[in-house]
């Protein structure tokens, strides 16, 4: 268990979420543009790479590792990561995996990689030096563990995929306990929507407010949360297009947040 100070009041939680990154592939702001999200100077306005950090009684899982993670990493002071489980092989998910270097050599292990064996592939591809017979010094040490669509088990944690759909990509994404964290998604089957029953949390993706062909936007999240019925519900893969958080955050229903970069949320 973790005790927790909020309000003067010491409660325990079993789970902690952290979200280190809740923008999209281009981050927020938006190289070369002005507008007013881009300009702003709320820090809850600036969105890195999308990811997130689970911590439990038992492990500490990193959901993708973005091209930020470095940074994400140094800003939550995180230093021990027991696995890592990927979505799908987009760079935006993927380009930081060699950033988890120093939290091998500070673990002196390996860290095991989960996710699709096509994804596996493409991580095997990208970051072939740390896969060589034999090894250039000093490179991570990573081990890939392919999964499908069945749940498999992380030391004393039961990890549960939810396949998705990224437009025609078929990518996952993961409950843990009643947590569920869900980006990049456009579509999800009604059979993979049984999986998201019951969530004390769940993690969406809603990249705008406008239609788009590979992500569910602002309304279509919403939709989907009414559906579901978590207790609460947290937006992340967010673009500058979505609008300024302030104002969105007045539109959401009152267990809808938007998530921000360094939120931590703590569950029972």
């Amino acid at each position: 268990m973790r005790l927790v100070k909020m309000r003067g009041i010491s409660q325990t939680y079993n789970t902690k979420i952290t979200f280190l990154g809740t923008g999209t592939s281009q981050g927020v702001p938006v190289i070369g543009c002005s507008c007013e999200v881009c300009r702003s100077t709320n820090p809850k306005d600036n969105r890195t790479r999308a990811s997130v950090f689970v911590e439990t009684n038992y492990l500490h899982l990193l959901i993708d590792a973005g091209p930020d993670l470095r940074q994400q990493l140094l800003r939550q002071h995180i230093m021990h990561i027991d696995a890592l489980l990927l979505t799908h092989e987009h760079k935006d998910h993927t380009g930081g995996i060699d950033d988890l270097r120093p939290v091998c050599f500070l673990l002196k292990k390996s860290i095991p990689i989960y996710g699709q064996r096509r994804v596996l592939h493409v991580i095997a591809k990208d970051y072939d030096y740390a896969f060589k017979k034999n090894k250039y010094p000093g490179v991570p040490e990573l081990k890939l563990c392919p999964v499908d669509e069945r749940p498999f088990y992380i030391e004393q944690t039961i990890v549960k995929p939810v396949q998705i759909k990224h437009l025609h990509l078929n990518i996952f994404g993961y409950r843990v306990g009643n947590f569920a964290y869900i980006t990049d998604a456009s579509f999800i089957p009604d059979k993979e929507k049984q999986k998201l029953q019951h969530l004390d949390m769940l993690v969406l993706n809603a990249l705008r407010k406008e239609e788009h062909y590979s992500h569910f936007n602002l309304k279509q999240a919403l939709s989907l949360i009414e559906e579901l019925q978590p207790r609460s519900a947290y937006l992340t893969h967010i673009g500058h297009d979505m609008g300024l958080y302030e104002d969105i955050s007045k539109e959401l229903p009152a267990h809808v947040f938007m998530a921000y970069d360094g939120l931590e949320v703590f569950l029972p």
